[in-house]
């Protein structure tokens, strides 16, 4: 199996709101140098999609998963290198550990009631 497979689609999870990540990828992926530069194409809720050299799309995703940390999902055919580094410089979120479950809901008490 050759490398490019498993860097088709690559994600991460970060401390950043989807709205701070989709403004950061606006930034870096514009001030590349050169061939590597892609441009802000289309952009919705929690998505971007960007044009590079020869019509190389990159496409974004960011959304906020359940423990209130910021997935975000990158992929590229040819810009993989560049999703790789841009994904790198997110601030990290705490990592989930498999041993704890998230912390459950507060269940609704009540109160003055006397058998």
């Amino acid at each position: 199996m050759h490398q490019q497979s498993t860097r088709t689609l690559q994600d991460v999870r970060t401390t950043l709101t989807p709205e701070e990540v989709i403004a950061a990828a606006t930034t870096f992926f514009s001030r590349r140098g050169g061939i590597y530069a892609a441009f802000l194409e289309k952009q919705g809720p929690g998505w971007a999609s960007y044009r590079g050299q020869g019509g190389e799309e990159i496409a974004l995703g960011a959304q906020v998963a359940i423990d209130g940390a910021t997935r975000v999902s990158g992929s590229s055919y040819m810009f993989d290198q560049q999703v790789a580094r841009f994904l790198s410089t997110l601030p990290p979120a705490p990592a989930l550990s498999a041993c704890q479950p998230p912390e459950p809901e507060p269940m609704l008490q009540v109160t003055g009631i006397t058998p």
